[in-house]
């Protein structure tokens, strides 16, 4: 107890002590005092887009004292291409969040091009601070955004098979807004009790809904959202506390849940893949024992041993970025051209279009695309344990699939599978000793699959971090099939060969 309270007081002190005087110049933290804002910055550079403001704190509420809890509206986008489908019902509104001090959560509501009886799904986008539209628009919303800025049928949106929803969440991403600072959430009690009072307000407006099965979703940081609403979700179910919903199920994809497993997964991956040599490999691990001892203070004194935790650990994925030359860590197979890994800039050039802005009911308010301020805000929260909440999930029946793509580094399916196999439950012999058998979409193999129970893991093939873009008939075949218990059709054993 005295070695853990001596470290948990000096790790930030030891952290700096021993990394400057490493023989290795890429695991040194930058001199640059700013390292985390940069570090923030650099991501949302590399996916081309370049927000107005850091956050969206206004200096007025555009919307009246007056307006409902929830303010909800029909949409209509002015440049959508016609196609077949007619008349369906696209919403746009605000949640007015029930314990903050001014903050607005913005949403997009789509109803389902099959049957309003399909389950409600909703999309959480990770960063963290990363708007929701970043999926809506370029993984598995009801379109695309075309070269010319105009809107084209996404012919395996999820919305074939759900009736959607994507948040705009934490205070302060895409266009949910706040007129005080106070209002920026730094864990994920907050940002689960905000999401758990959004859906109160919507199926109050969609009463319609309420008996419709409920699955979560999202990806990347979402790994710590998704637990977190789970847990929230299920407790107020059982506290009777409002509104009943019938949570089924939540995915993960991509995610980060354990880092205190993940991080040590980091080298591993990049060695089995060819991102870095062996060498490398056991210069990057040196850094491991202080990483795990720092993950595991996270969370007992709070912020002190956490931040130290996320400045620590992250020397490992930086240094494997910086040995390996330019690879696009958000799927390896391809390089980043300069500062370049993803071109997502017309997402911000559709939706700061007046003609857009004037459908989507947004008034004044800025679309921050990605927030450097609540990136920084949620450090603390980052080297959290999220897993830790999923057994009694899983105990009470409520399905989790964790699904990755094989060819992502910054949440890759190695350190996935491992936190996957380690979490205690009672079916965690079963599961762990369960074959794997080939995900077939259209005869071929999409990608290898193991369940037991309410557990299952997806390794999705040809795809990186964002499998909805890469493999989008793949990953609307694995929404459906979870969502029916039929993950395993057609499936034949085979074995995956992996190193746990």
């Amino acid at each position: 107890m005295k070695h853990s309270i001596f470290l948990s007081k000096f790790l930030p002190l030891l952290f700096l002590i021993v990394f400057p005087i490493s023989s290795d110049a890429s695991l040194r933290l930058p001199v640059n005092a700013k390292f985390p804002a940069t570090q923030a910055e650099k991501l949302i550079r590399e996916l081309n887009l370049f927000p107005k403001e850091q956050v969206n704190i206004a200096d007025h509420d555009f919307l009246t004292s007056s307006a409902p809890k929830l303010v909800e509206k029909p949409l209509k986008f002015p440049n959508l291409i016609a196609d077949s489908i007619q008349d369906l019902a696209h919403h746009a509104g605000y949640f007015k969040i029930d314990h903050s001090h001014a903050a607005r959560m913005f949403y997009f509501f789509f109803e389902s091009r099959n049957s309003k009886n399909d389950p409600v799904v909703i999309w959480l986008t990770g960063g963290p601070g990363c708007s929701s539209e970043l999926a809506l628009f370029y993984e598995n919303g009801p379109f695309r955004i075309a070269k010319n800025l105009s809107l084209v049928w996404n012919e395996y949106g999820w919305d074939k098979v759900s009736n959607l929803l994507y948040v705009d969440q934490p205070t302060g991403t895409g266009f949910s807004y706040s007129t005080d600072k106070r209002d920026i959430r730094h864990n994920e009690d907050g940002v689960s009790n905000d999401l758990y009072d959004f859906l109160q307000a919507f199926f109050a407006k969609h009463p319609e809904l309420v008996n419709n099965d409920f699955y979560i979703t999202g990806e990347s940081y979402a790994g710590h959202y998704i637990p977190a609403f789970a847990a929230r979700l299920h407790r107020g179910n059982k506290a009777k506390e409002g509104i009943h919903i019938n949570l089924k199920g939540f995915a993960i994809g991509n995610g980060l849940t354990e880092p205190g497993i993940q991080y040590a997964a980091y080298s591993d991956y990049a060695l089995d893949m060819g991102v870095i040599s062996k060498s490398d490999h056991d210069r990057i691990n040196k850094v491991l024992p202080v990483c795990e001892i720092a993950t595991k203070l996270c969370g007992t004194d709070g912020t002190i041993s956490c931040l130290a935790a996320y400045l620590v650990c992250n020397t490992i994925f930086n240094s494997i970025v910086a040995h390996a030359g330019g690879v696009n860590y958000y799927d390896i197979r391809k390089k980043c051209e300069g500062s370049l890994c993803y071109d997502f800039s017309n997402l911000e050039n559709f939706l700061n279009q007046k003609s857009v802005r004037d459908a989507l009911g947004v008034g004044d308010i800025d679309f921050v695309s990605c927030s450097t301020s609540v990136y920084l805000a949620m450090l603390v929260d980052w080297m959290r344990n999220l897993e830790s909440g999923i057994p009694t999930l899983l105990e009470d029946g409520v399905k989790l699939l964790v699904y990755a793509g094989e060819y992502d580094l910054i949440c890759n399916w190695l350190g996935n599978w491992r936190w996957v196999h380690a979490m205690k439950w009672s079916g965690q012999k079963e599961f762990n000793s369960s074959s794997e058998v080939p995900f077939v979409v259209d005869s071929s193999e999409a990608g290898l699959l193991k369940s037991h129970g309410p557990l299952n893991f997806l390794k999705v093939h040809d795809a990186g971090h964002m499998v909805p873009m890469d493999q989008p008939k793949a990953a609307l075949q694995m929404l459906k099939r979870w969502m029916e218990n039929s993950l395993t059709e057609s499936s034949e054993p085979k074995k995956l060969v992996s190193s746990i």
